[in-house]
């Protein structure tokens, strides 16, 4: 094992070792009241007052596993669109070993995609928290023994494995659907979108780009944070091996479905092998998905849901980690935005399997760790595959089939994983080198301050951005507006620096998972709704990003800094669009490296 893996995960043990006691005793208790054993005769009348009955009878009699199957269906998103028939299929699944199971709750799924730029992004990081609350509504009833969950997406993972750990007595599988497959390269799309901005292309141009890229079931194409989503599953261990990449119209897919109902009802205290989710989730599992985040180039986002994720489970997972592992990580993985590959061609090259099985072979990860498939971490280095029409698994050669998409611990693309974490008189934030070149590690600038998105789209449109500068978008953090994505930044600040410019963003809010060509300091805290220091800048002021010496400063004497006073947010009541029924979650989240959440405080 690498010496600093092992001290990240002996410092977070030690550092959470109250919080994870707490945890562990709330699920001590909740395992002290057996399901169904409790409930009154019309409290479980109620729940098989719709069961078929054969059903009824397996969930009186007792001693079978009853398994809740949570889901983000919708056919809105195509993403989720594939999991439609999913609940049938893992019904008969569970009939076949003996157990039952009920669709326990439908859990809200948003698009980044469709909200980025508008107003409905403000919604987006909070959506995480109410997914959260509805994986715990449905499983309140009491009547489960495990859970299946069913979803992909940006916030819908986190929010499904955070409300999964509030039940942490039960097992859990994490069941994926997929990706789309193949269309317009992601780079050709980034292309058009550039040409857009600059006034090159029409928008019917635009619309057939991006048709060409989105245009059919599964997830997008592009390694942003969905599919940073189904590879954490995997390193966590978390699904079926192997299942992270297999397309919706695989027939493999429906057989890794099938399995997954098996490991659950095998998982339960019914099965073979009992695994609670919550004990399942200890510090060696959180540092292997940071180290598998990094190694893979994955999304910013999940500095955000890690902590929150980890919090869930009562450790206290810091930036300090993240930069610690980053530094002994080295990236082993190229799909766009970190190279031209998609995630078609990732899962081709080996997928999240030849990632796993360097870092293993590496010592950067921890190998003993409960999976629920019940073999370690190794289970998860090799491919699945059909063998005479049944379900397997192979393993991946020795050599890289593509290095310009995988390879291996001992030739990687770069010697850290590029995941740097900042600090300065502007406070802290987190910024992704493995799509940025190195040319571009450093700038030292006059700021250019704006409150919003759309305000330096008018900017840049009337010509307004010259010479070298710090775009510095201010206000968009958890407390201020929510933390959209400000996605539609990247096409004009690239133009920029195509244009010769010397460009960075910095900012309080994030940018999506598929962002990483521009400079970005991302998540600056204390935000500046909460009298972060982003909000004493004012245009001119000059700015130093510099990756190599993790500083982000204003360059200003110390004595007139500290001096100078904060701009007041006076932002209006958000309205419309659903926001004004989000206005608590405004008030009381937590600062982003806590993961900008009202549900994982102290308890």
């Amino acid at each position: 094992m690498h010496p600093v893996v092992e001290s990240v995960t002996a410092r977070l043990i030690e550092r959470s070792r109250e919080r994870r006691t707490r945890y562990l005793q709330r699920l001590e208790s909740a395992l002290q009241r057996e399901p169904r054993q409790q409930l009154g005769c019309s409290n479980l009348a109620h729940a098989l007052a719709a069961q078929a009955s054969d059903a009824r009878l397996i969930l009186r009699q007792g001693g079978a596993p009853h398994i809740a199957i949570l889901s983000s269906y919708n056919d809105l998103l195509s993403a989720h669109a594939p999991l439609q028939h999913y609940p049938v299929q893992l019904r008969q699944a569970l009939a076949e070993v003996g157990a039952t199971a009920q669709f326990a709750a439908g859990v809200p799924a948003m698009c980044d995609g469709i909200t980025q730029g508008e107003p409905g992004m403000q919604l987006s990081l909070f959506s995480r928290d109410l997914i959260a609350q509805a994986t715990a509504i449905g499983l309140t009833h009491g009547i489960f023994d495990g859970g299946l969950y069913l979803g992909v997406c940006d916030k819908i993972v986190p929010g499904l494995l955070i409300g999964a750990l509030s039940f942490g007595h039960l097992p859990a599988v994490f069941v994926p659907s997929g990706p789309m497959a193949s269309g317009l390269s992601n780079g050709e799309k980034a292309a058009v979108r550039q040409r857009y901005a600059r006034g090159e292309a029409t928008r019917e141009e635009l619309l057939a780009a991006e048709l060409g890229a989105y245009h059919g079931a599964g997830t997008c194409t592009f390694y942003g944070t969905a599919n940073t989503n189904q590879l954490l599953m995997e390193a966590m261990g978390l699904h079926v091996p192997g299942s992270a990449f297999v397309p919706p119209d695989s027939p493999l897919r429906p057989l890794l479905t099938r399995e997954a109902a098996r490991l659950v009802a095998r998982n339960s205290r019914q099965g073979e092998r009992w695994l609670p989710l919550g004990q399942q989730i200890d510090a060696r599992v959180l540092v292997n998905a940071v180290v598998a985040l990094l190694a893979s180039g994955g999304s910013t986002n999940h500095g955000l849901h890690l902590p929150a994720i980890a919090r869930a489970a009562g450790f206290e997972l810091t930036w300090e980690d993240f930069a610690a592992l980053s530094r002994v990580v080295p990236l082993l993985a190229r799909v766009y935005p970190n190279g031209q590959a998609d995630v078609n061609q990732f899962q081709a090259a080996g997928g999240p399997a030849w990632v796993l099985r360097e870092l293993l072979q590496a010592g950067l990860l921890h190998a003993e760790v409960a999976t629920v498939a019940g073999e370690g971490l190794a289970a998860y280095t090799r491919e699945a595959c059909l063998e005479a029409g049944e379900l397997a698994w192979r393993a991946l050669p020795p050599d890289s089939p593509a290095p310009d998409i995988v390879r291996t611990y001992s030739q990687p693309f770069a010697a850290e994983g590029g995941l740097v974490l900042l600090q300065g008189n502007l406070g802290r934030a987190q910024l992704k080198t493995s799509a940025l070149d190195p040319a571009f590690w450093h700038i030292r600038a006059p700021a250019r301050i704006f409150r919003d998105e759309a305000s330096v789209q008018h900017a840049y449109q009337a010509g307004l951005l010259q010479g070298d500068l710090v775009l510095v978008v201010r206000f968009q953090g958890p407390r201020a507006n929510g933390m959209p994505e400000l996605h539609k930044l990247m096409p004009l600040l690239a133009n920029l620096q195509a244009a010769g410019q010397r460009v960075a963003l910095v900012t309080d809010g994030r940018l999506s998972g598929a962002s990483g060509q521009v400079a970005a300091a991302l998540h600056v805290t204390p935000e500046a709704a909460c009298g972060g220091a982003l909000a004493k800048l004012r245009d001119g002021d000059i700015v130093e990003l510099d990756v190599r010496r993790g500083t982000l400063a204003v360059q200003l004497a110390a004595e007139e800094w500290s001096a100078r006073e904060p701009v007041t947010h006076h932002e209006p009541l958000a309205a419309g669009f659903g926001l004004e029924l989000f206005s608590l979650q405004r008030r009381l989240a937590s600062p982003a490296d806590q993961g900008g959440s009202i549900l994982t405080g102290e308890h």
